[in-house]
């Protein structure tokens, strides 16, 4: 940990600088590197750094374009195949391609599949670490001790009598809901295999549909480990509630962790195979009728849920990124959209990459990431969004726009209805996530928990309609295409942790422009050329300190849970250094999940 003190003006403040970097996570490695004020316990200020360059948008050039879902599905070791669907998506676009059903319902299938292992692994296993015994013990001794004499309310579905059994339960290798979500990830994953061959880099999801033979036994696998995490998910769900709930109550304010305004992104995902053509015309219809609607919130309102209107805002800025500028030094590939829409040269479509690498200054450039950003055309700014980790904006803009209705899932305007069918152990749910008032670093974990059980409902949703295909006889599940000249194309879909797209130009059959847009440069971003601050580094600036150590053994637990709530591909280990060059490894569990 460096640790620097700050001449201050008034007498007794103790004001210090403190990096954890790198906290290591699947892609690159992300620093946060803050200023504290130990005597008002707040943080003053947040840099977020990325020091890692990767650059597939340059050698994805002059590629064939059949190639870029296996290519990309490469850009992370976890979330993989989200990016091989959204390169098919796009591809379908430019292909002028649609699947068969089965294989649009192939598509959802597998993902659903991956949203509900990656959301649990994350949330049980890596997350919620920070809310386990052991870590409260060594944080905040106090809490724990409330949490011991605090019951459950919802023990009669989760069956852990304590708050503090809740906290046990969730110890890293010893609790025993840490290794059940250990055993959800195994079958969870089979689910994905059986529809995309392999897992995260799939062998059968490809432009035109999927490869898989899909069977009456292939759908059946499915259904039998669908219906057992349907088990799990009904407990989760109070578990959590109880959990979250009581943090709030146990640390008046702890609504300030992570808090920032509810500013978020979500390009919504599982396309509705009655509806999608994955035209660019059509394309405002067909994603209004996904089974999680797109949408843009600014300041708590949401402002569209059109995906033309939402791609045409979409801004890639600079100004603290390892990067020179493009714009008004290159020709725009792209000044129009399909529909005749003006383009803007900081368009995805127009994005060039000019890598200027250098000492890190976070008085100046201190980052690889970009910062991506939302134009308000009503107000002429560039809106620094999240996507709350994913499950928040999704939750969030589903409920806000109240179109979805699938039987087993209806959006209220304030809420989503997720009814569970009965399973072995429990008898049939109705959950409901309420819009919360807050975006904060508990609300997006507790909607991370709540979208494993609205995953679950999609997939069976997705399931029962597929096997009426298999059983009409109707299984084939792949349509054949032929790659154009020239073409513009976007897809759109949600990683797990976030909005996902990619944007394509193919110029002589080959691809001109290729720029994928993970959740990553949306939460991770850094102060852009207008100097506003990027998610993690305004959650963190909000943030209040409860933990009740002080400097000499300050791990930063309320950071942690701040950043970790935006779910940041999967962080497993903090490092702090010492001044002097001495590095220390500060492991908060076992094999350093923390």
């Amino acid at each position: 940990m460096a640790v620097t003190e700050r001449p201050t003006t008034q007498q007794n403040v103790v004001v210090k600088e403190m990096s954890w970097d790198p906290i290591t996570r699947i892609v690159g490695s992300l620093g946060i590197h803050a200023e504290i004020d130990f005597t008002n316990k707040e943080v003053l200020k947040c840099y977020s750094s990325s020091m890692i360059f990767r650059g597939f948008d340059i050698f994805m050039k002059g590629i064939d374009p059949r190639d870029a879902h296996f290519i990309t599905s490469r850009i992370c070791g976890i979330c993989g195949d989200n990016h091989c669907t959204c390169s098919c998506l796009n591809q379908n676009m430019a292909y002028g391609v649609k699947p068969p059903k089965l294989g649009d319902y192939a598509f959802n299938l597998a993902e659903t599949a991956d949203f509900i292992f990656d959301h649990a692994i994350f949330n049980d296993c890596m997350a919620n670490v920070d809310f386990c015994e052991q870590m409260v013990k060594e944080t905040n001794p106090s809490v724990l001790a409330k949490a011991e004499q605090t019951l459950a309310p919802g023990s009669n579905f989760h069956g852990y009598r304590t708050i503090a059994d809740i906290m046990r339960a969730l110890n890293p290798f010893t609790g025993d809901f840490y290794l059940e979500t250990l055993h959800v990830a195994r079958y969870t994953r089979e689910m994905y295999c059986l529809l995309g061959g392999r897992h995260c880099h799939p062998s059968t999801i490809m432009p035109g549909g999927c490869s898989a033979d899909i069977t009456h036994q292939t759908l059946t696998d499915y259904y039998v480990r669908l219906m057992k995490y349907m088990d799990y998910v009904k407990r989760s769900v109070p578990m959590h509630d109880d959990l979250y709930d009581f943090f709030y109550e146990a640390l008046p304010g702890y609504e300030r962790v992570g808090y920032r305004d509810t500013n978020l992104v979500c390009w919504g995902s599982f396309d509705d195979p009655e509806v999608v053509d994955y035209s660019y015309k059509n394309m405002t219809d067909w994603g209004r009728a996904r089974f999680i609607t797109p949408g843009v919130a600014i300041n708590g309102e949401l402002v569209t849920t059109d995906l033309v209107e939402i791609n045409l805002m979409i801004r890639i800025l600079l100004g603290s990124s390892y990067f020179d500028e493009w714009a008004g030094t290159t020709t725009p590939w792209v000044t129009h959209d399909p529909l005749g829409n003006e383009v803007s040269p900081d368009h995805p479509w127009n994005k060039t990459t000019f890598p200027k690498p250098q000492k890190r200054d976070f008085n100046d450039k201190y980052s690889w990431v970009t910062s991506p950003r939302i134009y308000d055309k009503r107000t002429d700014t560039h809106v620094c969004c999240d996507t709350g980790g994913g499950a928040f904006a999704r939750q969030w803009c589903t409920a806000k726009a109240g179109l979805v209705d699938l039987g087993y899932l209806k959006a209220t305007g304030d809420s989503t209805l997720i009814s569970l069918p009965r399973s072995e152990n429990f008898p049939e749910v109705e959950f409901e996530w309420k819009v919360p008032q807050w975006s904060n670093a508990i609300e997006r974990d507790r909607a991370r928990t709540y979208h494993q059980a609205y995953n679950a409902a999609v997939a069976l949703y997705n399931l029962e309609k597929a096997f009426v295909e298999v059983r009409a006889g109707r299984t084939k599940s792949w349509n054949s295409f032929t790659v154009p000249d020239e073409a513009v194309s976007v897809g759109f879909h949600e990683a797990v942790r976030g909005v996902l797209s990619h944007h394509m130009v193919i110029r002589d059959g080959k691809v001109a422009n290729y720029q994928p847009f993970p959740p990553t440069p949306w939460n991770a971003s850094v102060r852009d050329r207008y100097g506003t601050p990027g998610p993690y580094e305004d959650a963190v600036q909000n943030t209040p300190i409860f933990e009740e150590n002080g400097p000499e053994n300050f791990k930063g637990i309320d950071i942690m849970r701040a950043v970790r709530s935006f779910d940041p591909c999967l962080p497993c280990g903090v490092h702090m250094y010492t001044g002097g060059g001495r590095v220390k490894k500060v492991m908060h569990t076992p094999t350093s999940l923390c």
